[in-house]
């Protein structure tokens, strides 16, 4: 006899109560549910219909667990009857030549109207070209297909509140993917990091950040090897040759680090967004959209701008050299070209929605990065001009790109997303082969030597990779 608790409910009724259906345990959302079992749903989606039924009798449960083992392919429906002669079998064989037949004609029929060519980037001797490949659906074809599922980091265990410890069915890591590992945390800056900068044949990694300080840090020990405080936020910082060049607000420091000496340029157009140096040349992507322009030599450099490029209405986020032109990628939503010779705008790139945050030139193309979702490869044409011949698309935007090598020297391009993640893409098929997680947005990616690559967040953290050498 059950043993009947207060307002008539059994002991074995009570642990969890009757279940409901489809609704789902608020307490599990929130990773706090400490009921097993617990009668709300631990799911995001209603279970399966083999899973919501709990009225059947008794004698029906052994064929209900049949079902439950048995998956069914929706697209497929088996015929009902196939017919078998004695003649060697070619009833049979003309019977399922025959179903085949007519289920790929209906099949055919059924994805003519929502198929779309795709355009994959092929490599061949000269680089990277652009070819199209088999059409693919839709998206939004409405016809139901298997995806891979990608990874999602806990964002209990990142607070360290996750209950669910190694049955969580969310990430615990920093990363995902194979062929590369972390090596260290740089942890020394209290906000976002601008810039990283690893100088050829020197034993230290420098860095900026918006709270105002440039850290220098040991390649051999990971610790720190000295700091400077600025009057404000490091707006940008790179390396070239002997010199650390940061840029500031109405200003840029430049730093012989050969032979020890200091130089101030002025930059009186707001923050310092981006740099890059050709030859003897230092050019710098301003809040206002100006990009200035600065003599440079292996021991010197003129402190006033010796040009003063106008083309922008939106702050130059990045700027990057190829092919004997300048391409600046601004928050006006354009790119740029630039004669590098007589410093004049030759041509400018429409197509992105929102600001270009990130461009780069790789072989023969120019990639894009933007806060609309899309990265965008550009190639010149036969009649000189840039076009787009790949565009991949995202659920996020775009930050910042860097391109690097594997062991086998393939090529690899790292993107960091405004979701606080990094992909990384084998090239040329854009094949995603790991991520990286981070607690911030990361707004700089830097490549190193041997394989290292370091990225840096909006939380003011530096962390140390490198790509597996076997």
């Amino acid at each position: 006899m059950a043993i009947k608790a207060a307002r008539g409910v059994s002991v074995f009724d009570r642990l969890g109560g009757r279940p409901v259906k489809n609704q789902v345990c608020k307490f599990w959302l929130m990773g706090r549910c400490n009921r097993n079992p617990c009668r709300f749903m631990h799911r995001e989606s209603p279970p399966p219909q083999s899973e919501q039924s709990h009225s059947a009798p008794p004698a029906d449960i052994h064929r209900q667990k049949s079902r439950k083992m048995t998956w069914r392919n929706p697209n497929c429906n088996t015929p009902k009857t196939v017919a078998i002669s004695s003649d060697g079998g070619d009833t049979l064989k003309r019977t399922s030549d025959q179903i085949a037949s007519e289920k790929a004609s209906e099949n055919a029929d059924r994805n003519s109207g929502d198929m779309d060519q795709e355009v994959v980037i092929a490599s061949t001797g000269s680089g990277i070209q652009a070819k199209q490949e088999v059409s693919t659906p839709r998206a939004d074809s409405g016809k139901s297909s298997v995806q891979e599922v990608q990874p999602k980091q806990c964002k209990y265990w990142i607070t360290g509140n996750c209950v669910y410890g190694d049955k969580c069915k969310d990430l615990h890591s920093w990363f995902c993917g194979s062929g590369f590992t972390m090596l260290a945390k740089l942890g020394g800056h209290t906000k976002a990091i601008t810039g990283i900068s690893l100088p050829s044949g020197c034993d230290k990694l420098y860095s900026g950040g918006k709270d105002g300080f440039i850290r220098a840090w040991d390649c051999h020990s990971g610790q720190s090897a000295g700091s400077v405080i600025t009057d404000g936020e490091v707006g940008c910082l790179i390396t070239e040759g002997p010199w650390l060049f940061v840029g500031l607000r109405n200003a840029v420091k430049a730093w012989n680090l050969k032979n020890h000496t200091e130089f101030s340029l002025n930059a009186p157009s707001g923050i310092v967004c981006s740099m890059v140096v050709d030859d003897d040349k230092l050019f710098a992507g301003m809040e206002d959209g100006t990009i200035l322009v600065w003599k440079c030599n292996p021991e010197t450099i003129t402190s006033e701008p010796t040009a003063k490029l106008k083309e922008h209405y939106g702050a130059v986020c990045s700027l990057v050299i190829g092919a004997n032109r300048l391409y600046s990628g601004s928050r006006d939503c354009t790119i740029k070209a630039w004669d590098l010779q007589d410093l004049q705008c030759v041509q400018t790139l429409y197509g992105h929605t929102k600001d270009v945050m990130s461009v780069l030139c790789w072989d023969c193309y120019l990639l894009s990065a933007s806060l609309d979702n899309t990265l965008k490869v550009w190639a010149a044409t036969e009649s000189g001009t840039i076009e787009v011949v790949y565009e991949l698309k995202e659920d996020y935007g775009f930050s910042a790109l860097c391109g690097i090598h594997d062991a086998e020297v393939k090529p690899i391009l790292l993107c960091s997303c405004n979701d606080n993640s990094v992909r990384l893409y084998d090239l040329p098929s854009f094949t995603e082969r790991g991520r990286i997680f981070s607690k911030g947005e990361v707004q700089v990616i830097q490549i190193g030597i041997d394989g290292l690559f370091f990225t840096g967040d909006a939380t003011g953290d530096i962390c140390v990779w490198k790509l597996s050498q076997s």
